[in-house]
């Protein structure tokens, strides 16, 4: 990202300030209809990307180039012949009415700035994607078997992507980051920018900074509490991180370990109740459930997680002899209450979710309610100056999070329009055959591998579409269980190697392999691969079920997943052999995901185990003393 200076910074932050404000204020006042949203929506979202990300690591840093500002005016005109021409768009029909030759022009032109703006904003990996969607739609009619389609002529690969109602660039998805998902990137942004993250940081040394490994487990709660408002996992390392991990090398962590830890604390905050980020919001949207289940049914699930994270962590710092922080550096209850009103925009929120009023209205008032709250106290009031930066930073992520959209729009369009879609699950159903099991795995890696460099909530949205009606018409889980599970893999697609933009942001922090670092927090993110699976096969883990059941689906999982979180880490007191390691591997696997067994019996069996492997030695230890 450049740091612009001169006349070119005034105007792009300008501008970033101008599309946030203009989202919020739909917020309020109601948004125009579908079509006109979203063209305004990627003509001032699109075009500032190009004046803010460099083309190369050798362009200049501190101006945009006269050939970015030329792709800047060309991702705007596109949209800009849309909004003023919806009428003839709504009109014709698409395949039969043929485009005009300056709508060709145009589309090609959108589409391709968009594919730009992917490759420069977020990653090649998405750029490649969808660039291969496109090509197909060209080459679909040369192909064999269940790859085949019908001729696509050039105008109508034009219809798929730009001009179809409903569909492509200013489809359904656009609408909905130009709704749900900016709205909340502004409430975030206030948020963050309000000074919250000084009442986590001090909530985390509060809650676990007198325990073994202190610096680590902090990082853990205070990533986890703010990443559920960030709505982006980077974002929310490079915010914390580079707070966290320094302490955490300081004190004694590898530099790829203290990576990874903050790499998977921060994606949790992604899955994290209340709020649990934009993603959550659009999932009440697309599946018609109110906001507040959806929260309710994620609650056990984000505790089982950043269990898992918890006891890595704890046996970890036991490992390198990590203690707890110095008494100083520990929050008290007079430091928590200094900023305690900061909790007033998330009871403001989830209350106004809670009586049914729609995400974007409660996120106008939330953001309203963090400018008010925070002039509660002297120290936390935000000035013009303050709302200005807060505004900026709002757009800027609008600006990524909208090409992100853009382009899973086009591969959408692209895989419904040619029924690819129904390739790539009839596929996935071949290779599976009658075992839901694996058909779930598969799934799971096909989330990953399109979550692969996208934001959260696009890479939910295109995982969405092709894991959920597959796994509805296989298996017997719930709408929501669904759901979740792809979110879960979605979320987790940030913290996978090989391409985990998480932890590769935290590896540039802690000046560690970003490799290494994505595979710590691969290890440490074991819990959420485990519950991500359950959901499926225990509806009690999405409290869909009596106390009895729900408790003891909570005992299986949670013994599964702390049994394999300490066979990664090899140590408790003393070093593990590497047979007792595979012991608990293997056993933690069948605890968590042997379905067909009882709940309570696995529960039991695996917490046996952990208690065997914890206390067995000592015994034994204190059996050979006594015989002596």
């Amino acid at each position: 990202m450049r740091n612009l200076t001169g006349p070119s910074r005034y105007i792009v932050r300008t501008w970033l300030a101008v599309t946030a404000a203009v989202h919020f204020y739909f917020t309020f006042a109601g948004f125009p209809e579908p079509l006109k949203l979203a063209s305004l929506h990627l003509a001032l979202a699109v075009p500032p990307v190009f004046l803010i990300y460099p083309a190369r690591p050798s362009s200049p840093r501190s101006r945009p180039s006269v050939f970015d500002a030329v792709l800047a005016l060309m991702a705007l005109l596109p949209s800009l012949y849309i909004y003023f021409n919806t009428a003839r768009i709504y009109a014709r029909s698409p395949f039969l009415d043929a485009p005009t030759t300056v709508e060709l022009v145009l589309g090609t032109v959108m589409t391709l700035v968009v594919l730009e703006a992917v490759r420069r904003a977020l990653s090649m990996a998405l750029s490649i994607l969808v660039g291969i969607v496109i090509a197909y739609m060209f080459v679909c009619d040369l192909l064999p078997g269940i790859w085949y389609y019908r001729d696509l002529p050039f105008a109508q690969v034009v219809d798929i992507t730009y001009l179809m109602n409903g569909s492509g660039l200013y489809g359904q998805l656009t609408g909905i980051s130009a709704t749900i998902v900016a709205s909340f990137l502004v409430f975030g942004a206030f948020l963050q920018a309000s000074g919250m993250g000084r009442l986590f940081m001090n909530l985390g040394t509060f809650l676990a900074g007198r325990y073994a490994g202190g610096p680590a487990k902090v990082a853990v709660v205070e990533s986890g509490l703010f990443g559920m408002t960030s709505g982006s996992s980077v974002a929310n390392v490079v915010v914390t991180g580079g707070v966290t991990i320094p302490e955490m090398k300081r004190l004694g962590f590898t530099p790829q370990l203290a990576g990874g830890i903050e790499a998977a604390s921060s994606v949790g905050g992604l899955i994290m109740p209340p709020i649990m980020g934009a993603a959550a919001f659009v999932m009440a949207e697309m599946i018609s459930v109110p906001y507040l289940s959806i929260v309710q049914s994620a609650i056990l699930g984000a505790f089982l997680y950043y269990l898992g994270i918890f006891v890595s962590v704890h046996f970890q710092s036991k490992r390198l002899g990590i203690d707890a922080l110095a008494k100083d550096e520990i929050a008290g209850w007079r430091d928590i209450l200094k900023d305690i009103h900061f909790a007033i925009p998330l009871v403001v929120l989830l209350t106004l979710m809670t009586m049914g009023f729609s995400p974007y209205f409660a996120a106008f008032w939330g953001t309203i309610a963090v400018v008010a709250s925070a002039w509660l106290r002297s120290h936390s009031r935000m000035g013009p100056a303050t709302i200005l930066n807060a505004l900026i930073d709002a757009g800027a992520t609008i600006g990524v999070i909208a090409v992100a959209v853009a382009a899973a729009g086009i591969i959408t369009a692209g895989l419904t329009s040619t029924g690819l879609l129904i390739a790539f699950t009839g596929i996935i159903k071949m290779l599976a055959g009658d075992s839901l099991l694996l058909l779930v795995l598969l799934v799971a890696v096909s989330c990953l591998f399109l979550g692969m460099g996208v934001p959260t909530t696009p890479a939910y949205i295109v995982t969405a579409a092709i894991g959920a009606p597959l796994l509805a018409e296989q298996s017997s889980a719930s709408l929501m269980a669904i759901h979740l599970f792809v979110l879960y893999f979605a979320v987790l697609a940030d913290a996978t190697p090989p391409v985990a933009a998480a932890s590769y942001a935290a590896a540039a922090i802690a000046n560690a392999n970003p490799l290494k670092t994505g595979v710590q927090a691969f290890r440490m993110a074991v819990g959420g691969f485990i519950v991500g699976i359950s959901f499926i096969f225990e509806p009690g883990l999405t409290l869909d079920g009596t106390a009895w059941e729900i408790g003891t689906t909570v005992l299986a999982v949670s013994s599964g997943i702390v049994l394999i979180s300490l066979a990664y880490v090899g140590f408790t007191d003393r070093p593990l052999p590497m047979w007792l390691r595979l012991v608990l591997f293997f056993g933690g696997a069948a605890c968590a995901l042997w379905h067909s067994a009882p709940e309570l019996i696995r529960g039991l069996a695996g917490y046996g185990l952990l208690l065997a492997t914890l206390y067995g030695p000592r015994l034994r230890d204190v059996s050979f003393r006594t015989a002596l």
